[in-house]
């Protein structure tokens, strides 16, 4: 039986094949961790992963929470950004949990963003082949994307995430207060995914979007957890990434992630680079989709009403996009795996586009 949490957390179910957890979202988590973590894990030991920006605000009060409920956690600071999230950085965080002891039983828990999310849980898949990882992000962009599905990984000089394996968390604890000690430009980019789960699947959301208020009926916690269940809902059908269900999530992310790595990881945020990507695969959905420019608008307009980009600046390097779209996992055996929108609320997977299509369509941003 599932524990029984009162208002107002939120306990959202994720079904896999093999794997069920939940996702508790709500007000005031931080401070409760320990106790989410006893009710779920019997190990007694843990290590909470965290970067320079998170730790000073929050690692203290997981800290505390973890060992009032009789825990044991370490804690392991890198340094916060996309640069950090390597192999030598995941080997040096195993080397610590080993220095302190952590063993099979243990534990890890991922305190950050996406970078934080993806490289703890990468070291909870591999540190002594498989140990339970919780996830709890601190970023919008975390919360309604990057902790659920179980996709770890780490990044190599040629592409983003060509390391990596499928190890589902135990737990993602959602506190959305912690929101709110995020600079505007890191809040702003989780609206690219929110956005994305509205055109691939939810046509409602995506109308409500255009009037979205903090004091509206579409509240942030509410909002965090229909995207869960979206993202969830998907993920169910192709929990390790190979039937093409799961690549649904993808839109927008061929040319979104080859615009991070021609940024040098620096230029652009994720989500904004997400943002820019979807601008590109709505041109090439119109062309080989049938997207009605109109919509294409629409979603230019909902981008830019959350203050991400919807143009690359005049002298980006446009032609370092093209050389990384080459390490982009969605292309498999030669052939362009790529994601396109009929209309808004819609997506499927095609192998018609072309590389000229994308270039076009990049040349266009």
């Amino acid at each position: 039986m599932d524990p029984v949490y009162s208002v107002p957390v939120a306990a959202v179910k994720i079904h896999g094949v093999r794997h069920r957890y939940l996702a508790l979202v709500g007000l005031d988590l931080v401070r409760k961790v320990g106790e989410h973590a006893c009710k779920f894990l019997p190990g007694k030991t843990c290590a909470i992963v965290t970067d320079t920006n998170v730790g000073p605000l929050f690692a203290r009060r997981v800290e505390r929470s973890l060992t009032s409920a009789s825990l044991k956690p370490i804690v392991i600071t890198i340094p916060a950004g996309e640069k950090s999230k390597t192999l030598k950085q995941a080997g040096a965080i195993c080397e610590q949990m080993i220095a302190a002891g952590l063993d099979r039983q243990s534990f890890v828990i991922g305190l950050g963003g996406g970078v934080v999310g993806d490289i703890s849980g990468f070291v909870a898949a591999i540190y002594h082949r498989g140990i339970p990882h919780i996830q709890i992000p601190t970023t919008l962009l975390a919360m309604v994307d990057s902790s659920i599905g179980g996709k770890t990984g780490v990044n190599t000089a040629d592409g983003k995430n060509l390391i990596g394996a499928v190890h589902q968390p135990a737990l993602v604890i959602d506190d959305v207060d912690v929101l709110k000690t995020l600079p505007p430009r890191e809040f702003n980019q989780g609206f690219a995914e929110v956005i994305k789960h509205a055109i691939i699947a939810d046509a409602k959301m995506f109308m409500e979007l255009q009037s979205w208020e903090t004091g509206s009926p579409l509240a942030l916690p509410q909002l965090v957890c229909r995207n869960i269940k979206i993202k969830s809902k998907i993920v169910a059908k192709d929990e390790c990434d190979r039937t093409g269900e799961r690549a649904l999530l993808n839109f927008g992310h061929t040319v979104g992630h080859a615009i991070e790595r021609a940024g040098n990881y620096r230029k652009f945020l994720h989500g904004e680079a997400l943002s820019l990507g979807i601008i590109a695969a709505c041109a090439v959905s119109i062309k080989r989709a049938g997207l009605a420019p109109g919509q294409r608008d629409a979603v230019v307009d909902l981008l830019q009403r959350f203050e991400l980009p919807t143009s690359l600046p005049k002298n980006f390097p446009r032609e370092k996009i093209f050389n990384a779209l080459k390490f982009d996992k969605k292309f498999e055996g030669g052939k362009i795996r790529f994601v396109v929108t009929p209309r808004i609320g819609a997506a499927y997977l095609t192998t018609d586009v072309t590389l000229g299509d994308i270039r076009e369509a990049a040349d266009e941003l």
